[in-house]
């Protein structure tokens, strides 16, 4: 099924500012919101798509991008919120759903407080990690794989991310009865007012631990490492940033994990220059070559390709070999490789060749007499680009 547009899922324009796409997916939250919309699937699905749309579009790289790119150029950038239960997603949102724990909105009652009844526990999150991935022009050509070590916080082997020291040490909250949230009612003119807050006590888990473990220190995550494979799309350029799902740090005492953020940086290249999915390159061939024609091979990314040298080809003559340059991102464009052809001029010569070359320039064919169509550099390059 095609997806359908960020802004048309919010209600917004492109030009809406942050402030107003935070309201409209509130909005959108609360409409589809699954104490809302009990057993409704559609409602589900809807809630789903508003939380998608709202992370590319709260996010100022990820709003740029699809700005740009529209679904084809996000890639792994957009979160799927599809796999997601409805903690995951409360706890995403932290700021939108009041604390991260079912989605309590304040202030409003006769809905079970947005999270089942005020049932839902808090679901904590890991922080991200942000890491540089370096690139050659080679790598960038075609879709890759990465290999990546990654020191980070782990679950804790000895008590599987619970931190207590066995299950004998976990029980129930006794302040908030294992809800995660404890309820205030505070009455006003307009009657009594049903506000849920996270339970200072267990921290919106619902459990507290009289024992905790010995080697995380109830805490539920250790220090530790973890080699991550990283898929690259190819076309990736400097600075480009894309978001590898809950590789991050893990979270304590159980949760979601964060994400792993990876920042492209791609090398300068020995032989090519890159104007986003353009190669440039600066191809030398040699006077007679120019003056005769030839059949010369140049370099590619991948290998190399035969052009065809004309006879009387000038200095500064532009040639363009199409599909020969880096493919867009999630896409199936592929920039052209741009030649820029130079006759190279000796710089320095025998006596037999000073000899042949004085007495060829007598001959009237070696007399500059540049017509209408040797158009100079600028007009030239400004022509090729239009």
């Amino acid at each position: 099924m095609e997806k359908r547009d960020y802004y048309e899922v919010l209600g917004v324009s492109k030009e809406a500012s942050a402030d107003e796409i935070k309201k409209a997916y509130r909005k959108k939250a609360m409409q589809y919101h699954p104490d809302r919309n009990p057993g409704d699937k559609e409602a589900e699905e809807k809630f789903k798509e508003a939380a998608e749309a709202y992370d590319v579009l709260s996010n100022p790289d990820k709003k740029a991008r699809y700005d740009q790119f529209g679904h084809a150029g996000m890639g792994n950038q957009a979160s799927d919120f599809s796999g997601m239960n409805f903690n995951d997603i409360f706890s995403h949102f932290a700021d939108i759903f009041g604390g991260g724990f079912g989605g309590g909105f304040s202030g409003f009652s006769g809905f079970g407080g947005f999270g089942g009844g005020g049932q839902q526990r808090r679901v904590r999150k890991g922080g991200d990690i942000r890491i540089k991935v370096k690139l050659n022009l080679e790598e960038v050509a075609a879709p890759i794989e990465k290999k990546v070590k990654i020191n980070k916080q782990v679950v804790c082997p000895h008590c599987n991310g619970t931190g207590a020291k066995d299950p004998n040490s976990v029980t129930t909250c006794p302040d908030c009865h294992g809800s995660g949230q404890v309820v205030r009612q505070q009455r006003s003119m307009f009657g009594i007012i049903q506000q849920a807050s996270v339970c200072p006590k267990c921290g919106g888990t619902g459990e507290v631990i009289k024992d905790p473990c010995p080697h995380c220190h109830g805490n539920g995550t250790v220090s530790g490492e973890e080699i991550i494979t990283i898929n690259i799309p190819a076309g990736v350029d400097n600075g480009m940033q894309m978001t590898v799902p809950q590789k991050g740090h893990a979270a304590q005492r159980g949760g979601v994990n964060g994400d792993l953020l990876v920042v492209f940086e791609v090398a300068d290249h020995d032989v090519f220059e890159r104007d986003g999915n353009n190669l440039y390159l600066n191809y030398y061939i040699s006077v007679p070559q120019a003056a005769l024609g030839a059949s010369v091979e140049i370099p590619t990314l991948t290998g190399k390709a035969k052009i065809k040298i004309a006879p009387g080809t000038q200095s500064g003559q532009i040639l363009r070999l199409q599909g020969k340059g880096l493919p867009q991102v999630n896409s199936r464009i592929v920039g052209d490789l741009i030649v820029n052809v130079n006759v190279w001029t000796p710089k320095s010569l025998t006596r037999e060749e000073k000899a042949m070359l004085e007495q060829l320039s007598t001959h009237e064919n070696f007399v500059p007499k540049p017509g209408k169509n040797d158009k100079s550099v600028f007009n030239r390059v400004r022509q090729f680009f239009q």
